[in-house]
Protein backbone atom coordinates (compact mmCIF):
# COMPACT_ATOMS: atom_id res chain seq x y z
CA UNK A 1 0.00 0.00 0.00
CA UNK A 2 2.96 2.39 0.20
CA UNK A 3 6.64 2.30 -0.40
CA UNK A 4 9.07 5.29 0.25
CA UNK A 5 12.32 4.81 -1.09
CA UNK A 6 15.36 7.18 -0.65
CA UNK A 7 13.42 10.16 0.57
CA UNK A 8 15.31 13.36 1.46
CA UNK A 9 13.67 16.36 3.16
CA UNK A 10 15.82 19.64 3.65
CA UNK A 11 14.37 23.11 5.37
CA UNK A 12 16.09 26.38 4.64
CA UNK A 13 17.54 28.18 7.82
CA UNK A 14 19.70 31.08 8.55
CA UNK A 15 22.40 28.94 8.78
CA UNK A 16 21.84 26.99 5.43
CA UNK A 17 19.59 23.95 4.86
CA UNK A 18 18.72 21.52 7.62
CA UNK A 19 18.01 18.06 6.74
CA UNK A 20 15.38 16.63 8.39
CA UNK A 21 15.38 13.14 6.29
CA UNK A 22 17.94 11.72 4.69
CA UNK A 23 17.68 8.25 2.75
CA UNK A 24 14.27 6.85 3.94
CA UNK A 25 12.76 3.84 3.11
CA UNK A 26 9.49 2.40 4.59
CA UNK A 27 7.16 -0.31 3.49
CA UNK A 28 3.48 -0.89 4.66
CA UNK A 29 1.91 -3.61 3.49
CA UNK A 30 -2.11 -3.79 2.81
CA UNK A 31 -4.07 -4.12 6.08
CA UNK A 32 -1.07 -3.29 8.47
CA UNK A 33 -0.19 -0.54 10.82
CA UNK A 34 3.29 0.85 11.85
CA UNK A 35 4.46 3.16 14.73
CA UNK A 36 6.61 5.90 14.00
CA UNK A 37 8.34 7.32 17.14
CA UNK A 38 10.81 9.40 17.75
CA UNK A 39 12.05 12.84 19.55
CA UNK A 40 10.19 16.30 18.40
CA UNK A 41 11.38 17.98 15.33
CA UNK A 42 12.76 14.25 14.39
CA UNK A 43 11.18 14.18 11.38
CA UNK A 44 8.14 12.34 12.03
CA UNK A 45 5.30 14.53 11.06
CA UNK A 46 7.84 15.79 7.87
CA UNK A 47 7.65 11.99 6.27
CA UNK A 48 3.70 11.99 7.09
CA UNK A 49 3.05 15.13 5.12
CA UNK A 50 5.32 13.85 2.41
CA UNK A 51 3.16 10.77 2.16
CA UNK A 52 -0.39 12.53 2.38
CA UNK A 53 1.07 15.01 -0.76
CA UNK A 54 0.78 18.07 1.69
CA UNK A 55 4.70 18.75 0.80
CA UNK A 56 7.10 17.47 -1.92
CA UNK A 57 10.07 15.15 -1.06
CA UNK A 58 13.34 16.64 -2.39
CA UNK A 59 14.61 13.14 -3.66
CA UNK A 60 13.30 9.92 -3.89
CA UNK A 61 9.88 8.47 -4.54
CA UNK A 62 7.04 7.80 -2.56
CA UNK A 63 3.93 5.43 -4.26
CA UNK A 64 0.52 5.06 -2.55
CA UNK A 65 -1.51 1.70 -3.78
CA UNK A 66 1.19 1.85 -6.67
CA UNK A 67 1.03 5.51 -7.26
CA UNK A 68 4.04 7.57 -7.57
CA UNK A 69 3.86 11.08 -5.89
CA UNK A 70 6.74 12.59 -7.34
CA UNK A 71 5.89 14.58 -10.53
CA UNK A 72 2.32 15.13 -9.32
CA UNK A 73 0.73 18.68 -8.68
CA UNK A 74 -0.69 20.13 -6.40
CA UNK A 75 -4.20 19.09 -7.46
CA UNK A 76 -3.28 15.28 -8.64
CA UNK A 77 -2.11 15.36 -4.71
CA UNK A 78 -5.43 16.55 -3.84
CA UNK A 79 -7.26 14.19 -5.52
CA UNK A 80 -5.01 11.12 -4.32
CA UNK A 81 -5.31 12.56 -0.61
CA UNK A 82 -9.16 12.73 -1.58
CA UNK A 83 -9.60 9.17 -3.18
CA UNK A 84 -7.07 7.08 -1.32
CA UNK A 85 -6.15 8.32 1.72
CA UNK A 86 -7.52 9.42 5.21
CA UNK A 87 -6.26 11.70 7.48
CA UNK A 88 -6.10 12.30 11.49
CA UNK A 89 -4.35 15.26 13.02
CA UNK A 90 -3.90 15.99 16.69
CA UNK A 91 -5.90 18.84 15.80
CA UNK A 92 -9.48 17.99 14.80
CA UNK A 93 -9.51 19.73 12.43
CA UNK A 94 -13.95 19.45 11.82
CA UNK A 95 -15.52 22.21 9.96
CA UNK A 96 -17.54 24.09 12.72
CA UNK A 97 -20.77 25.21 10.50
CA UNK A 98 -20.94 21.39 9.95
CA UNK A 99 -22.97 19.10 12.36
CA UNK A 100 -21.62 15.63 13.35
CA UNK A 101 -23.16 13.97 10.81
CA UNK A 102 -22.05 16.31 7.69
CA UNK A 103 -18.30 16.23 9.18
CA UNK A 104 -19.12 12.40 9.23
CA UNK A 105 -20.03 12.23 5.70
CA UNK A 106 -17.60 15.59 4.53
CA UNK A 107 -14.74 13.24 2.81
CA UNK A 108 -16.62 10.77 1.47
CA UNK A 109 -19.08 12.35 -0.41
CA UNK A 110 -16.09 14.50 -1.62
CA UNK A 111 -14.85 11.34 -2.93
CA UNK A 112 -18.11 10.14 -4.39
CA UNK A 113 -18.23 7.27 -1.67
CA UNK A 114 -20.56 7.89 0.91
CA UNK A 115 -22.52 5.11 2.36
CA UNK A 116 -25.07 5.44 4.30
CA UNK A 117 -24.79 2.47 5.85
CA UNK A 118 -21.52 2.33 6.66
CA UNK A 119 -21.84 5.88 7.84
CA UNK A 120 -24.48 4.85 9.98
CA UNK A 121 -22.11 1.74 11.47
CA UNK A 122 -19.29 3.81 12.46
CA UNK A 123 -21.14 6.92 14.14
CA UNK A 124 -22.38 3.83 16.15
CA UNK A 125 -19.12 2.11 16.61
CA UNK A 126 -17.62 5.25 17.36
CA UNK A 127 -20.35 6.60 20.17
CA UNK A 128 -21.46 9.43 17.86
CA UNK A 129 -24.96 8.18 17.55
CA UNK A 130 -26.58 10.61 20.17
CA UNK A 131 -24.56 13.15 19.26
CA UNK A 132 -24.87 13.38 14.92
CA UNK A 133 -27.02 17.02 15.42
CA UNK A 134 -24.68 18.23 17.14
CA UNK A 135 -21.82 20.92 16.33
CA UNK A 136 -17.81 20.65 17.46
CA UNK A 137 -18.10 23.28 19.51
CA UNK A 138 -20.48 21.56 21.85
CA UNK A 139 -18.15 18.29 21.47
CA UNK A 140 -15.58 16.69 24.33
CA UNK A 141 -12.11 16.59 23.01
CA UNK A 142 -12.60 13.01 22.72
CA UNK A 143 -16.07 13.64 20.46
CA UNK A 144 -14.01 15.83 18.33
CA UNK A 145 -11.15 12.81 17.66
CA UNK A 146 -14.05 10.42 17.48
CA UNK A 147 -15.71 12.18 14.32
CA UNK A 148 -12.21 12.91 12.76
CA UNK A 149 -11.46 9.51 12.99
CA UNK A 150 -14.74 8.65 11.52
CA UNK A 151 -14.61 10.96 9.09
CA UNK A 152 -11.37 9.45 7.83
CA UNK A 153 -12.24 6.04 7.44
CA UNK A 154 -16.28 7.15 6.01
CA UNK A 155 -14.74 7.16 2.25
CA UNK A 156 -13.17 3.02 3.26
CA UNK A 157 -9.78 4.65 1.64
CA UNK A 158 -6.89 2.18 1.99
CA UNK A 159 -4.25 4.11 4.03
CA UNK A 160 -4.79 5.99 7.04
CA UNK A 161 -2.21 8.32 8.37
CA UNK A 162 -2.31 9.34 11.68
CA UNK A 163 -0.20 12.33 13.07
CA UNK A 164 -0.48 11.85 17.52
CA UNK A 165 -3.76 11.37 17.33
CA UNK A 166 -4.31 11.22 20.74
CA UNK A 167 -2.13 13.97 21.69
CA UNK A 168 -4.54 16.36 22.80
CA UNK A 169 -6.46 13.91 24.99
CA UNK A 170 -5.99 12.76 28.51
CA UNK A 171 -4.16 9.03 28.52
CA UNK A 172 -7.70 7.71 29.13
CA UNK A 173 -9.41 9.13 26.93
CA UNK A 174 -6.57 8.33 24.61
CA UNK A 175 -6.68 4.46 24.84
CA UNK A 176 -10.38 4.19 24.40
CA UNK A 177 -10.06 6.37 21.13
CA UNK A 178 -6.84 4.74 19.87
CA UNK A 179 -8.64 1.20 20.41
CA UNK A 180 -11.63 1.91 18.51
CA UNK A 181 -9.32 3.89 15.66
CA UNK A 182 -7.59 0.68 15.58
CA UNK A 183 -10.75 -1.87 15.24
CA UNK A 184 -12.14 0.13 12.99
CA UNK A 185 -9.29 0.55 10.62
CA UNK A 186 -9.09 -3.66 10.89
CA UNK A 187 -13.01 -3.59 9.80
CA UNK A 188 -11.81 -1.38 6.56
CA UNK A 189 -8.39 -3.53 5.69
CA UNK A 190 -6.60 0.33 5.17
CA UNK A 191 -3.31 0.47 6.08
CA UNK A 192 -2.03 2.67 9.00
CA UNK A 193 0.72 4.74 9.77
CA UNK A 194 0.81 6.87 12.96
CA UNK A 195 3.46 9.09 14.10
CA UNK A 196 3.33 9.17 18.18
CA UNK A 197 6.07 9.62 20.74
CA UNK A 198 4.68 6.93 23.01
CA UNK A 199 5.96 3.87 22.86
CA UNK A 200 3.06 2.43 24.81
CA UNK A 201 0.92 3.47 22.31
CA UNK A 202 3.37 2.57 19.25
CA UNK A 203 2.97 -0.96 21.00
CA UNK A 204 -0.21 -1.90 20.20
CA UNK A 205 0.33 -1.75 16.37
CA UNK A 206 2.15 -4.30 14.46
CA UNK A 207 5.28 -2.72 13.53
CA UNK A 208 7.10 0.23 14.89
CA UNK A 209 10.14 2.55 13.36
CA UNK A 210 12.22 4.65 14.98
CA UNK A 211 13.07 7.92 13.86
CA UNK A 212 16.34 9.47 14.45
CA UNK A 213 18.49 12.26 13.10
CA UNK A 214 16.51 11.72 10.01
CA UNK A 215 17.24 7.89 9.52
CA UNK A 216 14.66 4.95 10.30
CA UNK A 217 15.56 2.52 12.58
CA UNK A 218 13.88 -0.56 14.55
CA UNK A 219 13.66 0.18 18.32
CA UNK A 220 15.97 -1.72 20.46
Amino acid sequence: MLVVRNVEKAYPSAEGRIAVLDDVDLDLAAGTSLALTGESGSGKSTLLHLVAGLDAADRGDIRVAGLSLAGMNDAARARLRRDRIGLVFQQFNLIPSLDVAANLAFQARLAGRHDRDWAQHLAAALGLTPLLRRYPEQLSGGQQQRVAIGRALAARPGLILADEPTGNLDEATGDAVLGLMLDLVAQTGASLLMVTHSARLAGRLDRRLHLRAGRLAVPA
